[in-house]
């Protein structure tokens, strides 16, 4: 077999949506951004959406936003796809980098203890699309000492008075909490729309906002969508329909929209989302949960509990008591089978650009352990049984094949090489 690891769901309403916008003879920022956003709203019942053209330009928009800057420092965790920590150092601001619980997301408590007065943001990342535990984070924002702690220096800063919770939630588009889209447990939640993602828009993205009463929802939609346009008044859609063709620049704004031929795309998608391409997600993800039951080294993946449950976005197997090495080995076995398999993420302190920083992987021991076992498999609505059963007897086997062949116990080659790493002594 050949199996592809992710890719996009592009069905005949899909090329009918994009076709319309072609015909309708305008391809930019409009009409059908402005229904993808609505489509948004309605999907998380968050207060306002702003499509952009990718996740990392929502995520300096709303730094920006808020003043962030040289001096600043934005808590997130070490565990992630390096735009989370890009965004911050292109605002000027240091990344500080936490650890992970097993779960996969931000450890509170490590969130708790590397809170300083320059701390003004934190972006939890929804890994898979599992949330975060996003009460806890709250938690710690309004604790009276964490409150003592901000110093609030731009007029956003000083309305909100405290700690910003921004949702990295490129993964997470339809993951619940406590019955709710999770989004709504963050003042802002930040959405990719990549090729890979569960709603693809080619390259973009979508901020939600969920700031509290104190802001004005819709101005500050208006706001940030003039931000992405340059700082510019008047967009070129609302021009060609009446709006006269005078405009001003009122700040130094961005250039991050996302164009209508995009959007199309996603909205197609979006409208199906709920009721057909979200529950095939999850059937694989059981699917794939009842294939590996019965081993003695599956380590299942979070993916609903009383309060939450994941987007399905990726399905993380981890395979206990094993190295990175055996990892890689069936890595390439996979491959040479025909299943496209990935891992997500290779933490950043260990890729060359953040190690030049001055990060060190030996400083976030769990985020290097669920590192060094996951395999992301291919889960994605196209996917046919035949083809998730011969993923499951493939895995099986290669699994089998490294601990079979194992000159010593598992166990011991893991300690070795987390000693390797500077984590175990």
């Amino acid at each position: 077999m050949n199996i592809p690891f992710s890719p996009p769901f592009i069905d005949q309403s899909v090329i009918d949506e994009v076709v319309h916008t072609l015909q309708s003879k305008w391809i930019t920022t409009g009409p059908k951004v402005a229904a993808l956003e609505n489509e948004i709203v309605a999907m998380t019942s968050c207060k306002a959406a702003v499509c952009i053209n990718s996740w990392t330009s929502g995520a300096i928009l709303m730094l920006k936003w808020f003043g962030i800057k040289e001096g600043d420092e934005v808590i997130i965790p070490a565990y992630t796809y390096s735009a989370t920590a890009l965004a911050v150092l292109h605002c000027g601001a240091k990344p500080v980098m936490v650890d992970i619980g097993d779960d996969f997301c931000i450890s509170p408590q490590a969130v708790y203890d590397a809170i300083t007065p320059k701390t003004k943001a934190i972006i939890p990342v929804d890994i898979a699309g599992w949330p975060c535990d996003y009460d806890k984070l709250n938690a710690i924002i309004t604790n009276r000492r964490i409150l003592k702690l901000f110093v609030p220096e731009t007029f956003e800063q000083q309305k909100l008075n405290r700690i910003l919770l921004i949702a990295d939630a490129a993964h997470s588009l339809g993951a619940k909490f406590d019955g709710v889209a999770s989004a709504k447990k963050c003042d802002v939640t930040i959405f990719s729309f990549h090729a890979v993602k569960n709603i693809t828009t080619a390259e973009g993205g979508c901020v939600c906002l969920n700031l509290p009463a104190v802001f004005d929802s819709i101005a500050e939609y208006r706001y940030l969508k003039m931000y992405t346009l340059n700082g510019q008044t008047k967009d070129a859609f609302s021009k060609l329909n009446g709006a006269g063709w005078k405009y001003d620049i009122l700040f130094k704004g961005l250039k991050i929209n996302m164009p209508d031929i995009c959007a199309a795309i996603g909205l197609a998608q979006i409208r199906k989302y709920s009721s057909y391409l979200l529950p095939l997600r999850k059937q694989i993800a059981l699917r794939y949960c009842n294939g590996f039951k019965n081993t003695s080294w599956f380590i299942q993946p979070p993916l609903i509990d009383s309060r939450r449950e994941t987007s399905y976005h990726l399905f993380p197997l981890r395979i206990s008591d094993i190295t990175e090495e055996q990892r890689d080995k069936i890595i390439d076995d996979l491959t040479s089978m025909g299943v496209a398999v990935n891992v997500h993420f290779i933490p950043m302190p260990m890729l060359t650009y953040f190690k030049a920083l001055g990060y060190r992987i030996t400083d976030y021991p769990t985020t290097y352990k669920q590192f060094s076992c996951e395999i992301s498999l291919p889960i994605y609505p196209q996917l046919s049984n035949e083809e998730i059963d011969f993923i499951i007897e493939s895995v099986i086997s290669s699994v089998q094949k490294q601990l079979t062949y194992s000159i010593l116990p598992s166990v011991d080659l893991q300690t070795d090489k987390l000693r390797q790493v500077g984590i175990a002594s």
